[in-house]
C-alpha cells in the first residue's frame, strides 16, 4: 500500500499534468478558429475548380487529352501521399489517416500492385514505418512552417508532377482528414492523378438556366494548365483541412485528458484521506492501549 508521501506526490504530479492539458486545450481552441476559417474559405475555390475541370474534361478528346486527366494507360504503380501532423497528442487524428492509407496499401498489394508512399508530416511516417517502411520513398516534414501557404502545396505538387513525368507511378492518391466539427474529422482519400472529376450531372446548378462558357485561347491548353493547378489546389485544401482537424482533435483529446486528470485527483484525494484517517486511528489506538497498560 502506498504511503501518504507517495500519494501526495502522485496528486501533485497529476495536478501539474492537468495544468498542461488545460493549457494545451486552450491553445488548440485559439488556433482552431483560424484554421477552421481557412479550411472553410478554401472549399468553394476547390469545388469551383472541380466544376470547371468537369466541364472542360467532358469536352476533351480522350486520345489527345493530358495524361493528368486520362492517365498514362497503366494502373500498376500507385503512389499514396499521406498527410498527417508533425506532432502527436491529438487523439486518433494521425492514426486514423494512417489506418486508411494502410488498408488501401494492403488491398493494392494483395491485388498485385506496386505501392509507393510519400509522407507529409512526421507522424505519418512514424505510423506507417512498422509494416510499410520499405514502401516509403520520401518523407517531407513541415516542422519549421509557422503558417501554411499555397507555396507549401506547390512544392509538393511540383514533386508529384516530376515523379509522374519520370514514370515513377501511374496513379496518385491523397490522404488527409476532412474537418467536419470539433468532435468529427473524416479520413479521406482523394485521387489526384489521373484527376477523378465529378460527373457533369453532379456539377450542374439547379437554381436556374445553365450558363454557356466560351474558353480562350484553347480548351485543351486551359485544361492542361488547370490540371496542374488543380493538384496544388487539392493538396493545399488537404493541408488546411488537416490543420483544422488536428486542432479540433487535439482540443477534444486535451479536454478528455483534463477531465480524466480531475477524476484521478478526486480518487487519489479520497484514498489519501482514508489512509490518513486510518493512520490517525491506529496511532490513537496505540496511545490508548499504552495508557491502559500503565
Amino acid at each position: 500500500m502506498p504511503s501518504l508521501k507517495d500519494l501526495r506526490n502522485r496528486i501533485t504530479s497529476v495536478k501539474a499534468t492537468r495544468k498542461i492539458t488545460k493549457a494545451m486545450q486552450m491553445v488548440a481552441a485559439a488556433k482552431l478558429r483560424r484554421a477552421q476559417e481557412a479550411a472553410t474559405a478554401a472549399r468553394p475555390y476547390a469545388e469551383r475548380m472541380d466544376k470547371i475541370l468537369a466541364n472542360l474534361g467532358g469536352r476533351a478528346i480522350r486520345e489527345t487529352a493530358s495524361p493528368l486527366l486520362v492517365g498514362n494507360g497503366k494502373d500498376q504503380v500507385h503512389l499514396l501521399v499521406v498527410m498527417t501532423a508533425e506532432r502527436g497528442l491529438c487523439g486518433g487524428f494521425n492514426s486514423n489517416i494512417a489506418k486508411l492509407a494502410r488498408v488501401d496499401a494492403n488491398r493494392l498489394m494483395a491485388a498485385g500492385k506496386t505501392v509507393k508512399i510519400l509522407t507529409v508530416g512526421r507522424k505519418g511516417a512514424d505510423n506507417l514505418r512498422r509494416d510499410l517502411n520499405r514502401n516509403i520513398v520520401e518523407r517531407r516534414e513541415l516542422t519549421g512552417v509557422r503558417q501554411l501557404g499555397y507555396k507549401n502545396a506547390e512544392d509538393i505538387a511540383d514533386r508529384l508532377l516530376a515523379m509522374f513525368e519520370a514514370g515513377e507511378f501511374d496513379v496518385a492518391t491523397l490522404y488527409f482528414s476532412e474537418f467536419k466539427s470539433v468532435i468529427s474529422q473524416k479520413p479521406t482519400a482523394l485521387q489526384l492523378i489521373p484527376a477523378k472529376l465529378p460527373e457533369l450531372s453532379d456539377t450542374k446548378d439547379t437554381s436556374g438556366a445553365q450558363a454557356i462558357y466560351e474558353y480562350e485561347p484553347d480548351e485543351e491548353l486551359i485544361l492542361g494548365s488547370l490540371l496542374k493547378r488543380n493538384i496544388a489546389t487539392q493538396i493545399f485544401r488537404g493541408l488546411l483541412e488537416n490543420a483544422a482537424s488536428e486542432q479540433g482533435s487535439r482540443m477534444s483529446a486535451m479536454d478528455n485528458a483534463t477531465r480524466n486528470a480531475g477524476d484521478m485527483i478526486n480518487k487519489l484525494t479520497i484514498k489519501y484521506n482514508r489512509q490518513r484517517q486510518a493512520n490517525i486511528t491506529k496511532e490513537l489506538i496505540e496511545i490508548i492501549s499504552g495508557a491502559e497498560a500503565l
